[in-house]
């Protein structure tokens, strides 16, 4: 903790320096510059909030204070902050994330060769300690986490107070509402409180002032959006509760129509800008459009470069049991269209007759979102994903060298690169970008949930409504599967894919439970990833589609749905009794209904796609 917070001091005020530079070099392209008033005046309140909860945790430490006190001077920080998030998030991510609004979880700091587990710190570990029952015991560790807090908005106060950038703020809304939606409705940003509605209010009011004293030579088109933003405010203002949010009806008739008419305000600039730096495409006008998400930053491969010859040549390189040093395997042999591209095998079988691999297969459809592969996130790339296939002795079992060599003496697949790539030679280059182009192409967001979402299909059941709004809510599905991937990609930049320690189990039906014994993303050789906070921990896979892709889980111990939503229910493996190191899952009982159970699943099979018609793609 004190390693990276001196860093913070010195490196990172150097950045916000840079970063303002960087973000003013656009100011001369634009006429007018954006009123910063209301978001100046806001700052300032937050700097004032942090102040006094830091006094009160002072005496709160002392036993000075009541928790009450304590409780309150946290929550009006939070709702302070959420003022000026659109803002510092966007503009300073990694510092706010790092010290101001980060997940409460135990993290690394990388070095070259190793890894150094630090401890949390911020408003969301704030929020979750003293709503729990350990703020007792930690009285003083409260005094101190909430001194940190002011100290380091304090450096970065008075860096804002030189020079504030305000280039791409457009983006800055658009992102927050995002944001709101996917960590702050969901109860990610407030694990103890559960003040989420309170918070978006304050969020979406803060927007809604910084309108106001902007684009006012389109005042009707800002009067549209305003009056928006306070129906949206209103409606979060008559829910009486977190668990009775209509999650749904918000989307729909609220936020998505404010995202949208935002995008209006967009600049050309505003759209180069943000394909450095996230796959969010701003010409989205959904959370749930088609190409919310561009697939390309994920990838080696560019859009620019990518064609139907390219992607067919993909395809056929898919199918083609040459790749394997045996020729018996090909992608397909673990990957099968009818099975959503999964096979439908506890763990996928090897190359040697009757053995497996080490882990269940998990689906290639929207793959491509994502920043990490394979269960225990070895592979930062989807080329670097095949790479792990070809040489791995259970798989394919080859090199780069030998397939290039076979595919260089078929007189077929040398007229079928030429035409793909205009070359006569064939090279691991042109090879890697073809099988990622077909991979890119096995996406799915044409579900009957997104086509309700979208408005391109009038109904949907009320429980898969209700399914959905458990999803977000109660069940704390959302906090880890996130809008609209449903995986654990991170919003709103969607660069960062996280793993989850769930505690599962080697076999749930057996008598006496025991945990599985992988210990995914431990043994990842990724040297300076080994830090036992890994232990047991898996990437979080999308819920897209697993109404089509039984077994679950890594190990393929889970045959159904209703077995995985119960194991959840139950609070993984440590809430079933089991001693799990770390578990990041909450152990916690989520007291789901029979019907709330059912329900649940109901909608997430309506996130399923187009099924069998996939072995047409």
């Amino acid at each position: 903790m004190s390693k990276i917070f001196r860093l913070s001091s010195l490196f990172y005020l150097i950045l916000l320096s840079l970063s303002s530079v960087f973000y003013f070099s656009f100011s001369e392209k634009q006429s007018e510059s954006p009123n910063l008033t209301s978001i100046k005046k806001d700052l300032k309140e937050l700097k004032s909030s942090l102040t006094t909860l830091d006094s009160i945790a002072t005496a709160f430490s002392k036993n000075t204070t009541t928790l009450g006190n304590l409780q309150e001077a946290v929550l009006n920080t939070r709702k302070a902050f959420k003022r000026t998030e659109f803002y510092l998030a966007f503009y300073y991510p990694e510092y706010t994330n790092e010290h101001f609004n980060g997940a409460p979880l135990l993290h690394i700091e990388k070095s070259e060769t190793r890894a150094q587990v630090l401890e949390p710190e911020g408003l969301q570990v704030l929020d979750e300690l003293v709503f729990s029952d350990e703020i007792e015991e930690k009285r003083n560790f409260a005094g101190e986490l909430a001194k940190k807090v002011k100290t380091a908005y304090l450096q970065l106060y008075a860096s804002l107070e030189q020079k504030m950038p305000s280039e791409n703020i457009i983006l800055a809304l658009r992102m927050q509402l995002v944001r709101t939606y996917t960590l702050g409705l969901t109860g990610f940003d407030t694990p103890g409180s559960l003040n989420a509605i309170n918070e978006a209010k304050s969020s979406l009011s803060s927007i809604n002032q910084f309108l106001a004293t902007n684009f006012t030579t389109n005042k009707e088109k800002t009067s549209d959006i305003q009056k928006k933003i306070s129906a949206s405010v209103q409606y979060l203002d008559e829910t009486p509760d977190f668990e009775s949010l209509d999650r749904l009806v918000f989307l729909k008739d609220y936020l998505d129509p404010i995202y949208k008419k935002l995008k209006g305000f967009q600049s050309e600039e505003d759209k180069e800008y943000i394909s450095l730096r996230s796959p969010w495409n701003p010409n989205s006008e959904s959370l749930f459009d088609e190409a919310f998400l561009n697939p390309y930053y994920f990838t080696e491969l560019k859009q620019k470069e990518d064609t139907e010859t390219i992607r067919a040549l993909g395809k056929d390189l898919f199918y083609e049991t040459k790749l394997s040093g045996n020729e018996k395997m090909n992608c397909a042999s673990c990957h099968k269209p009818d099975k959503a591209f999964t096979d439908g095998a506890i763990k996928s079988l090897s190359n040697a007759n009757g053995k497996t691999v080490l882990r269940n297969a998990p689906t290639l459809i929207n793959a491509v979102y994502a920043d990490r592969y394979f269960y225990d996130l070895r592979a930062f790339t989807l080329e670097q994903q095949a790479e792990h296939v070809i040489f791995n002795s259970e798989e394919f079992n080859t090199s780069y060298k030998e397939i290039i060599s076979k595919l260089s003496s078929d007189s077929k697949y040398v007229a079928k690169f030429k035409k793909a790539f205009g070359k006569q030679s064939i090279t691991r280059d042109q090879f890697s970008k073809a099988l990622v182009s077909y991979i890119i192409s096995l996406k799915s967001f044409d579900s009957e949930f997104d086509k309700y979402i979208r408005n391109e299909t009038d109904t949907i059941s009320p429980e898969i409504k209700n399914g959905y709004n458990l999803f977000m809510g109660k069940a704390n599905c959302a906090t880890c599967h996130f809008v609209p991937t449903f995986s654990g990609l991170v919003p709103p930049l969607y660069t960062d894919s996280e793993s989850e320690i769930l505690g599962v189990l080697e076999n749930p039906k057996a008598t006496i439970l025991k945990l599985d014994g992988d210990n995914g993303r431990l043994d990842n050789a990724i040297k300076n990833e080994n830090a036992w906070i890994y232990e047991k921990s898996f990437k979080t896979t999308s819920v897209r589609n697993v109404g089509l892709t039984a077994p679950y889980f890594h190990n393929g111990a889970y045959e159904t749905l209703e077995e995985v939503v119960d194991f959840y229910n139950k609070g993984g493996g440590e809430g079933l009794g089991l001693n799990v190191n770390n578990q990041t899952l909450a152990p916690d009982q989520l007291n789901l209904t029979e019907k709330e159970t059912k329900d649940l699943i109901l909608f997430i099979k309506s996130l399923n796609g187009q099924g069998d018609n996939y072995n047409k793609l």
